[in-house]
C-alpha cells in the first residue's frame, strides 16, 4: 500500500520538492561519475573511520546548493555537512555518494539519496545510481517510479513473494552484523537465521538494496547500521512502492540506528528473525 494521501495544500509543495530533487540529482550525479575509477581519487579517513573524498563533498555542495537555493526556508541534514536548521516544516536528508567504499573500489553500485520529509513524516525520495543510469524517485500519495537507461519513467513496485523461503536477502555489509550496539550475539544470531530463511542472500547493499526492493528484484534489504541520512529516501521510496521500512523493532523510524526494508508480505517474519 501506498501511504496516506497528504492534506490538498501540501500536494503542491510536496511535487514541486520532487521536481527539485530530481533535477538536483541530475545536476550532482556527474560530479561523482567524474571521480569515479579516476587515479587521482583522494581518499581522507573521517573520525569513524569512515572514508569519505572530494566527490562525496563536492556532490553534497551542489545538492544542498540548488535545493535551499529552491527552498531557503527547508531545513537541511547532509552526511558531510551537517544540520542547517528551517522555518517551513520540511527538512532535506541527503546522503551524496551512498556507499563511498564501493565508490572508491569502482563498484558502480554506490547511490545518490535525496529525501524530504515534512514534520518528520517522509515526502519526497530519490535514489538514484548515476554509474548504471538508473533511479527510482517517489513522492507521498503519488507511487513509486523506475527510470533506467533514459527510457520512460515506469511504475516500480514490490515483488508479491510471501515467504522468506522464496526471497532474495540483500545487505550493504554482513559484516556489519557483528558491529551491531547492542552486542555481538543478536547480530551474528540474526544474520545466521535470516540467510537459513532466505533462498538467496547477496551483499548489493547500500542504497542499490533498497532500489533493488522497490523495483521487486529483492524481498529484503537489512543494515544492521544506519543513518538517518541513509535511510530518509528510501523509506519513502519502498513505502510508495507499495512495501514496508522500519526499524528493527518494527517501528516506522529513521533515527534508530538501525532498518529494514521488505515487500511487505514478509516484514513481520523478518522482525521476527532479527529480535528473536
Amino acid at each position: 500500500m501506498t501511504s496516506t494521501p497528504l492534506h490538498p495544500r501540501l500536494a503542491g509543495d510536496v511535487s514541486t520538492r520532487l521536481e527539485t530533487a530530481l533535477a538536483a540529482v541530475r545536476r550532482a550525479a556527474p560530479t561523482t561519475l567524474r571521480w569515479f575509477n579516476a587515479a587521482d581519487l583522494d581518499v581522507i579517513e573521517k573520525d569513524d573511520r569512515s572514508p569519505v573524498t572530494e566527490a562525496d563533498r563536492a556532490a553534497e555542495a551542489q545538492l544542498r546548493s540548488h535545493l535551499l537555493a529552491a527552498f531557503p526556508h527547508d531545513a537541511f541534514l547532509g552526511e558531510e555537512t551537517g544540520v542547517s536548521a528551517g522555518t517551513s516544516g520540511f527538512e532535506w536528508v541527503v546522503d551524496p555518494i551512498d556507499g563511498t567504499k564501493s565508490f572508491i573500489r569502482g563498484v558502480p553500485l554506490y547511490a545518490m539519496l535525496v529525501g524530504c520529509r515534512y514534520e518528520g513524516r517522509g515526502v519526497v525520495g530519490v535514489i538514484a545510481i548515476p554509474a548504471l543510469d538508473e533511479l527510482v524517485y517517489a513522492g507521498a500519495g503519488g507511487g513509486a517510479w523506475h527510470v533506467a537507461g533514459g527510457a520512460e519513467p515506469v511504475k516500480a513496485r514490490v515483488s508479491h513473494r510471501s515467504r522468506l523461503a522464496e526471497s532474495l536477502l540483500c545487505t550493504s555489509d554482513f559484516t556489519s552484523f557483528r558491529r551491531r550496539p547492542d552486542g555481538v550475539p543478536r547480530g551474528q544470531e540474526a544474520r545466521r537465521r535470516l540467510e537459513e530463511a532466505c533462498l538467496l542472500n547477496r551483499t548489493w547493499g547500500d542504497g542499490y538494496g533498497y532500489l533493488l526492493v522497490a523495483t521487486g528484484r529483492a524481498e529484503v534489504m537489512i543494515d544492521p547500521i544506519m543513518n538517518a541520512w541513509d535511510a530518509a529516501a528510501v523509506e519513502t521510496v519502498v513505502t510508495e512502492a507499495g512495501g514496508r521500512f522500519s526499524d528493527w523493532e518494527g517501528r516506522p523510524r529513521i533515527d534508530s540506528g538501525d532498518g529494514v526494508a521488505t515487500n511487505g508480505l514478509v516484514h513481520e517474519e523478518v522482525l521476527g528473525l532479527v529480535t528473536r
